[in-house]
Order: structure tokens, then C-alpha cells, then sequence
């Protein structure tokens, strides 16, 4: 990787940030934590609410001026961090409001270091969650594009990311881009790959299932021999619920509630 020179007020911010998180640690939480994440990188034993806060004071503190100081600053803590918190604040800078004008098209390969050399859940899905899909709304067929690409990539977690990049936009959700990710994630295999795949393919349903119950199930019913057990059940999770809420609002409310077990009436 090239050697990044992040900006005086880069280099107090990291400073400042490694400071107070040590500050606040708690060596007994740290042990915790690093069990339950089976993290190699140790924890300094942060609460997230305090990490927060941290990270906030120290943007706050050490504002960057342009591009090029945001992504080396942002980097630089990325790749030299010695604890778990400090990537999950090099995620939170990276989003942090002041730099929302920088984050076009140029940021995504920011956002895909972060997802390949984080490899792991917590890092991959408030990435994808967050950074990726303010892209996709703001981007919606460069990105399309883009996601596509990463769904058939050999890395399992750009893969995930590709399925998860829409969670939480509702109505605005590309029904094609989600169903393209997912449908590369089905091939070649009955059971969608790896659990992280076959976790993804199952949260990005359920989380349309809240505002097009009726698709999820179309589409768990097309690709039912397909899908994992584990991705369908997650699909399906909410469904009953979501079915009913919609049928409260409906003027046909009081009719038989539409059944959503797959193979129903079979």
C-alpha cells in the first residue's frame, strides 16, 4: 500500500482519538470483547456510546480541509490501528456530517479497504450499511454497477456487502440490484455459499419483508429450492408480522390473512 501523510490536524486527531480511548478503557471488558468478535486485534475495552462520543470530541477538535486530507487521515487510522475501536472510529470518521460533500464516487475504494482488510462482520456491515448505500442513493447506476461487479468478486465480503448496501431504504430499494446480488450469491451452490453469504441473502430480504412482504415471498417461493435454510428462515422472520400490519392498514381489513408459509396450498 503507498505510504499515506495525513495533515498536522490528521495527525492530533489520531493522537487525541488513541488517547481518550485508552483513557476510557476497561482491560476486563477489553478480554470480553475480544472473545466474543474472535478478534486477533485486541479491544482497549470501550463502550460504543463512549467511542462515539470520543470520536465526535476529536473530529470536532481537528477539523480536515478536502479530500486528500480526509481519506489519509481516515486510512492512516485504519491501518496503523492497534485496537478493534480504532477502525470502528476510522468507520465513524469516515461518515462523520462535516465530510458528507467528499464522499462521491472517489471514497468507494476507501469503503472497499475498509471491507477487505476488515473481513469481519462488524466491520463489512456498518460499511456496507452505512458508507455504500449513502453511495447507492446518491449514485444509484454508477453504483448498480459497481455492486454488481463486487457480487460475483471471489472476496466473500465485498459479496456480502453487494447484498446489504440497500438495508433501510424502503420503497427506494433497486428490486433489480438486490436481486441480481443475490441471485450471483445462489449460483453454483443449492445452499448460497458461505454462512456469511447465506446470512446476507436472508437480512436483506427480511429487511424489505417490512415494506414489500408480499416480494419477499415471491421471491423466497421462485428460489425455494435455492435458498439455504438459514437464508430462508431469516427472509421469513418477519413476515407474518409484516403481513398482518399491512392488512390493519388495508380497507379490505378483516379478510382471512394471506398465508406466508412457503409451498402453502400445495
Amino acid at each position: 500500500m503507498p505510504e499515506l501523510r495525513p495533515p498536522p490536524a490528521g495527525r492530533k486527531l489520531i493522537l487525541e482519538l488513541r488517547r481518550e480511548l485508552k483513557a476510557a478503557g476497561d482491560p476486563e471488558r477489553a478480554k470480553g470483547q475480544q472473545a466474543y468478535m474472535k478478534s486477533e486485534m485486541p479491544f482497549w475495552g470501550v463502550k460504543t456510546p463512549e467511542l462515539r462520543k470520543i470520536g465526535r470530541a476529536a473530529f470536532r477538535n481537528h477539523p480536515l480541509d478536502g479530500f486528500e486530507a480526509w481519506r489519509s487521515t481516515v486510512l492512516t487510522l485504519w491501518r496503523t490501528a492497534g485496537r478493534r475501536e480504532e477502525r470502528h472510529a476510522a468507520i465513524d470518521l469516515s461518515g462523520y456530517r462535516a465530510y458528507q460533500p467528499l464522499r462521491t464516487m472517489r471514497a468507494l475504494p476507501v469503503f472497499e479497504e475498509m471491507i477487505v482488510t476488515g473481513a469481519w462482520w462488524d466491520y463489512v456491515d456498518a460499511v456496507a450499511s452505512h458508507r455504500l448505500r449513502e453511495l447507492v442513493e446518491r449514485y444509484p447506476k454508477t453504483m448498480a454497477k459497481r455492486m454488481r461487479v463486487w457480487s460475483r468478486c471471489p472476496d466473500m465480503w465485498k459479496r456480502r456487502a453487494s447484498m446489504i448496501c440497500q438495508l433501510g431504504r424502503k420503497g427506494a430499494t433497486d428490486l433489480d440490484l438486490l436481486h441480481a446480488t443475490i441471485g450471483e450469491n445462489l449460483l453454483g451452490s443449492r445452499y448460497g455459499g458461505e454462512f456469511f453469504i447465506r446470512k446476507a441473502i436472508g437480512w436483506a430480504l427480511r429487511d424489505l419483508a417490512w415494506h414489500d412482504p408480499d416480494e419477499v415471498l415471491r421471491f423466497v417461493r421462485d428460489h425455494e429450492e435455492r435458498l439455504s435454510p438459514l437464508s430462508r428462515r431469516e427472509a421469513l422472520r418477519n413476515l407474518d408480522r409484516a403481513l398482518a400490519r399491512d392488512q390493519r392498514r388495508s380497507p379490505r381489513a378483516g379478510q382471512p390473512a394471506r398465508g406466508c408459509h412457503v409451498g402453502a396450498g400445495r
